[in-house]
């Protein structure tokens, strides 16, 4: 678990790094998305965001230093379960702001921080374990840690339940039709994509995959064996997805995520092969290391059987009620997940939804579900001068040109801008295109050195993904057309 956490606190801060970049576009009133189109048009009543108490550049900047500040106080383990708390309140907030911009690897992200509010995760390697004995035993159970295995496993069996497309089922084309949409084609993608027979097999090799997996984390027999081919296959699982689909930082959220099964024995392999006994006159590491003498070095990692974690004596009230209500959040969280899998009758009701959306437990892990987008392209922003020249925006001013470049991926600057640009396109989002278009003219404007544009168009060249290699398009459409 302190693994764990302070994988965790890496992915937030390089998250907030990534974030920061695109801070006056994606969470100011000068950006693709002010505060009052965000309350109009994708806003949750239930939801909060602390990010919307003001549209100014400086606020968001505030809260994002706050946010690396409380981020790093979780990586060290100082004050843990307060910086626990700050961290998911952060990300929540952050996520509220911007919707059009989030993808799973976000709901995961956000719900380890929400279990970990109740996990000793700052029990060792933490400047809060400074203060109190090493603890005898380390092995730890309770409603949270079922909670949190629960959470893994449902990550990838609903995955799996929602993929009911004959793409997944029965054609095997699936990735196939994955690796056709260049929006995220990656370079080894490019290696796999002329190898159909091959595609068929690694479809319903990722469908079993998903659905099976989980099983190993419960069974009750040779655990610490199950729970690291668990953990391996994992990492290669979304290694290899990383490597041929551009995902973001779906594929270190997820490799941290399962830190926190890794078994006693491994870690304690892994601690004689790479933690030697600090000897005198070790030299600048050896003293760094003897400046954590409650850490330990070589670091504990083992967990045994009864250990019980010291923790605040608020958390130590009624630990039978508390473990209770962990179950019913666990609960919820499973019926939640039944919704769009089971029959309708069995299926949440908007009433009882008001926590989920509160605390924002709801999530859904729809990758590539129910089937893969057929539709495929890229942008052109078109922009005319008033001297009658044609210049693409997205391409730094140079001429248009409708040939498709060799990496559409490379367009996107980042995640955050391709899964934007993928809600950009649905006609459910129309009343985005409006504040993108703009803002790009008033970003045009700001460089004196740029051309004055007379319209902007926001031009997708679409391509359709058919079997076997066929493509139909390109076509040319305008989603939208703006004037300075």
């Amino acid at each position: 678990m302190a693994l764990m956490r302070m994988a965790v606190a890496a992915v937030l801060l390089l998250d907030l790094g990534i974030r920061s970049t695109d801070l006056e576009a994606h969470y100011t009133n000068l950006g693709v998305l002010p505060l009052y189109v965000l309350f109009e048009r994708a806003w949750n009543p239930y939801e909060f965001s602390l990010h919307t108490m003001s549209g100014l550049w400086a606020a968001q900047a505030a809260l994002f230093l706050l946010a690396a500040a409380a981020a790093v106080g979780l990586l060290l383990g100082w004050r843990t379960r307060l910086m626990t708390v700050l961290s998911w309140v952060l990300l929540v907030s952050v996520q509220n702001r911007n919707p059009m911009i989030v993808q799973g690897g976000d709901d995961l992200l956000r719900m380890l921080l929400f279990w970990a509010i109740f996990l000793p995760w700052g029990r060792v390697w933490a400047k809060d374990a400074q203060a109190r004995p090493a603890p005898a035993h380390y092995r730890y159970f309770s409603a949270a840690t079922a909670a949190y295995v629960v959470q893994i496993a449902l990550v990838y069996v609903c995955t799996a339940l929602l993929k009911s497309g004959p793409e997944w089922r029965s054609e095997g084309t699936a990735i196939y039709y994955a690796l056709s949409l260049d929006q995220v084609l990656m370079p080894g993608g490019r290696l796999l994509y002329p190898h159909y027979e091959l595609l068929k097999v690694l479809t319903h090799l990722t469908f079993y995959t998903e659905l099976l997996l989980p099983v190993l984390l419960f069974i009750p027999v040779a655990t610490p064996l199950w729970r690291t081919v668990f953990v391996l296959v994992i990492w290669g699982f979304h290694l290899g997805i990383s490597l041929t689909l551009f995902v973001g930082l779906f594929f270190l959220i997820s490799a941290a995520s399962v830190l926190g099964l890794l078994p006693t024995p491994v870690l304690n392999g892994l601690e004689r092969r790479l933690g030697p006994p600090v000897q005198r006159g070790a030299g600048h590491l050896g003293r760094w290391r003897q400046r954590l003498p409650r850490w330990q070095w070589p670091l504990t990692l083992e967990l045994r059987a009864h250990w019980q974690p010291q923790v605040h004596r608020h958390f130590r009230l009624l630990p039978a009620l508390r473990d209770t209500v962990l179950l019913v959040l666990l609960g919820y969280t499973i019926w939640w997940n039944l919704d769009g899998i089971a029959r309708p009758g069995y299926t949440m009701r908007e009433p009882l939804r008001w926590f989920g959306y509160v605390f924002r437990t709801d999530q859904h892990w729809g990758m590539f579900a129910p089937t893969v987008f057929k539709d495929d392209g890229w942008y052109i922003l078109e922009g005319q001068t008033k001297d009658g020249r044609r210049l693409d925006l997205n391409r730094g001013g140079q001429p248009v040109t409708y040939r498709k470049p060799y990496s559409v991926v490379a367009l996107h600057k980042n995640d955050r801008w391709r899964k934007y640009s993928e809600n950009y396109l649905f006609v459910s989002n129309d009343w985005m295109r409006p504040y993108y278009c703009h803002y790009l003219l008033r970003r045009w404007r700001e460089n004196p050195r740029n051309p004055p544009l007379r319209q902007l168009d926001v031009v997708y060249m679409k391509e359709v993904s058919l079997p076997r290699y066929r493509v139909q398009g390109p076509t040319r459409e305008v989603l939208c057309s703006c004037q300075p």
